[in-house]
Order: C-alpha cells, then structure tokens, then sequence
C-alpha cells in the first residue's frame, strides 16, 4: 500500500496521490492518462479525478500499479470494488487486458483471449486470486505466450494451475527453460487457431510478437504508441541489436493488423492502412535517428 508519509511532492493536493516508491512504469498514466503524469523521475498526480469515469480509472490505476505505489488520503471502497470487478477490461473481439501489472515485469501489460478452441494469457499479471477465479469462470488458459524475457513475471504459476503450455522463442527460453513449447526461426511461426509468432529480433534475442486474426498484434516491448506524439514507438535504450530491431520493425510491413497490444508503452487501435502508414514513419525516423523517439523506461 502507498504510505501517506512518502508522498511525492509532485502531486496535487487531494485525495489519490503516488508515493516515491514509483517506479515510473507508465501503467497509471495508460490507464488514467487525465489524472496521472510523468513529472521528473516519477508519476504524479497533476490533476485530481473529479467525476465518476476519471474516479473510475484513478482506482483502477490504484489496482493495476506493479509496485502498490498509488494510494488515497480516503478511501471510496464502493469505487475500490467497482474498479476491481473491471478486470480483465474488454477490448474488442474477446480480448482483455488483465490490469494488475507485475512489479517482476516492470509493470508490463499482460492480455487475455477468450477463444472457444482454449484461452490464451500474453505475458503474465501478478498471481492474484481475484485473477484466477476471472480465468476459470471463462474456461481457463490453454496458452501463455511469452514476448521475451522480461516479462515472464508468474507465468509459471499460472502454468501450473491450468495446465497451460508456456511459448517462448529459444533466443531467450533461457528465462523460461522448462517452457512447453520453444519455438524456434526468424519467419513467421503458424501456432493454432489464428496465432502467429512472429519473432522480432532487437530488444532481445527471442523477443515475439503475437499477431491474432490478422487484426491485434501483440507486441512487449517491441513495439508501443505515444499518445502525446501519436505515432508508434520502438526501444531506442536497453536494445540488444539497434540494426536488428529496425530489420523486425521492417518485417510488420508484411502484416495486416488493427491493435497494437503493448507491454510497456501504450495500446492504440487504427485502420489497417493507417497502421502501415504509422510503421513506416517510424522506420523513417529511425533510419534518420531521430531523437523524436521517446524510450519507455525498463522497455
């Protein structure tokens, strides 16, 4: 829980405030981005929520925060309630995204999909309770695929409560070495029922993407949106191959998808042609190395 005595000086006077055991992971300003704002090192609160959405997306930045850093002087325990029970948020399609971010992560998104062949859990939440009885009352998880390292977090507990094969490209199955399912190649890798792997070599040596239904790509840290530049992003800091990470961003114009799922950074939805569009410009920005692109800090 947030401690009152650590309050950053940052935030506005108010009731929700962030205290200095932040780690600035971006995961309350995704998902409260009118109150939530990175001020230095930090996130801070610059605006206090004052209507019932923006009370609504404080509390469940209060739920999702990986390090438990957010808090409240008083606490609205119907609001508390009402934001836990929106976990998993529905996207689109039987797609969710699970909140509860993982401090082992860096507060990485995970996603969830409903699918009537067996579920599929991307990149893992914290091992809650609230979670599990979430995924058992909608038939489980079948598959966790694992973007890349990183973001592992308690995969392998969900793993063992639903019997779930764990998919994680061999660059870097040193993360997970008992994994069910390593995969292996640089082209894309047919999984089942609509899933491809897509191995985008760069952050690291085994990062993937998922991409499902020709429409959501799910990307880790590979690939995230800049809702204050609105364009597409790639790793610039912590990046095993600058050259190799440019050559996978060059491989998505190969792809058709709609949503872009990411684990640091935040999701957007565009046309198909927009999205194109949107890589390309990133590609030129990239081969101009442009300071324009912004790292998120741990992607």
């Amino acid at each position: 829980m947030a401690d009152r005595n650590k309050r950053l000086n940052s935030n506005v006077a108010g009731n929700f405030f962030v205290d200095a055991t932040c780690i600035n992971c971006d995961t309350c300003r995704q998902l409260a981005p009118h109150s939530f704002e990175e001020v230095g090192e930090f996130s801070a609160v610059t605006y206090q929520p004052d209507n019932e959405e923006q009370i609504h997306q404080a509390y469940q930045a209060l739920l999702a925060c990986p390090t438990g850093s957010i808090g409240t002087e008083r606490s609205d325990k119907p609001s508390l309630h009402t934001a836990m029970a929106s976990f998993p948020i529905y996207l689109e399609d039987h797609v969710y995204y699970c909140g509860y971010n993982s401090e082992k992560s860096f507060g990485a998104n995970s996603f969830f999909v409903r699918h009537p062949h067996g579920n599929w859990l991307i990149d893992s939440p914290r091992y809650l309770k609230r979670l599990i009885d979430v995924f058992e009352e909608i038939g489980g998880i079948a598959f966790i695929f694992l973007t890349h390292e990183d973001d592992v977090a308690d995969a392998e507990g969900y793993a063992r409560h639903f019997g779930a094969k764990r998919i994680i490209h061999a660059g870097d199955a040193v993360a997970v070495p008992d994994a069910e399912w390593i995969v292996d190649g640089a082209g894309g890798i047919p999984l089942v029922d609509g899933f491809l792997a897509l191995p985008v070599p760069g952050h690291t040596a085994g990062s993937m993407a998922l991409l499902y239904n020709e429409k959501f790509l799910f990307t880790g840290d590979h690939l995230w949106w800049n809702p204050q530049a609105q364009v597409l992003e790639a790793p610039q800091q912590r990046v095993w191959e600058t050259k190799v990470l440019t050559a996978s961003i060059e491989k998505l114009l190969a792809y058709r998808f709609e949503w872009v799922l990411a684990g640091h950074g935040g999701r957007i939805k565009l046309s198909g042609d927009a999205m194109q569009r949107q890589i390309k410009d990133l590609l030129d920005r990239r081969s101009g190395l442009s300071s324009g692109v912004r790292s998120i800090r741990g992607a």
